[in-house]
């Protein structure tokens, strides 16, 4: 394709989409007790959920700006004319700042940044619809388009079952408000401007899957969508979260289930489920 798409590894794609799309995935690295490893390449999710078990200590950083540099050559070199690179919201990261500094230097006029202002599937929508344009034959500014327009339709919820692990890792802002109920009650967060803030708050994990569902109804609308369910370590609740959506949105092509990766799941903690709303866009 004359144009590559490239995402980093918080996107969550389910297994075997990043192939069949033809888009590089950059990982960012995790560190249990000091010692790094590559998100979704070196440490999945069941290596995360032992380790917050075993009360190890886990951290994220971004990948560095040689690593998108490398990537971003060896698209080109592969044949790709331009490159769009789509990434979690610089609000939560500083993933999408390190893409900016190698698209500087490979060439700023051959690659293009986007920030999702999201994560998960949010960011994994937008990398899809962005890959879809691309396999289209869509022009640059047109495949940056269609991922942003993608990442402006979309609606992030989740429920954590503590926002201890949020707290650590910085990425709560406002929501740290809720900390005091943390324990008698399970928070509902969204992704709003950028940043994860607070919905509400549920007495129960079973109201909490409830209210996901209403609240996943309201945003799909009378829109045809694309529906994602993350979780970590709760498969089965995942499974049940999805077949409900299903019941409850007609209006949609299915569910795709995603365990959450290294990275996000060290900041939300094993139990979370969250759902993606995809609203459907014309971009081309």
């Amino acid at each position: 394709m004359p144009v590559a798409v490239v995402t980093d590894s918080t996107a969550h794609l389910p297994e075997g989409f990043a192939d069949r799309h033809s888009i590089r995935v950059v990982p960012l690295h995790v560190l249990i007790d000091g010692v790094t490893a590559l998100d979704g390449v070196e440490v999945g999710p069941v290596a995360l959920a032992e380790a917050l078990g075993t009360r190890k200590i886990v951290t994220t950083s971004r990948p560095t700006p040689g690593e998108f540099v490398a990537v971003f050559r060896q698209a080109l070199a592969d044949g790709a004319d331009a490159v769009v690179s789509v990434h979690l919201s610089r609000e939560l990261s500083g993933t999408w700042e390190a893409a900016v500094l190698a698209a500087q230097e490979v060439g700023p006029d051959r690659v293009r940044i986007v920030d999702s202002r999201t994560t998960a599937m949010g960011l994994g929508f937008a990398t899809l619809h962005a890959a879809n344009a691309a396999a289209d034959g869509a022009s640059p500014a047109e495949v940056e388009a269609a991922a942003v327009a993608a990442a402006r339709c979309s609606e992030t919820l989740f429920v954590v079952e503590t926002l201890e692990h949020l707290r650590r890792g910085g990425r709560i802002g406002p929501a740290a408000a809720l900390l005091g109920t943390a324990l008698a009650v399970k928070p509902v967060l969204h992704m709003a401007e950028g940043r994860i803030l607070p919905l509400e708050k549920v007495r129960t994990m079973n109201r909490a899957i409830a209210r996901l569902v209403e609240l996943a109804v309201n945003a799909a609308g009378s829109d045809d969508v694309e529906l994602a369910v993350h979780h970590l370590a709760s498969p089965e609740r995942a499974v049940e979260l999805a077949n409900r959506l299903e019941e409850r949105i007609p209006r949609s092509g299915g569910c795709v289930v995603s365990e959450l990766g290294a990275v996000i799941g060290a900041h939300t903690g094993p139990g979370v489920l969250g759902v993606v709303v995809q609203r459907m866009t014309k971009t081309l």
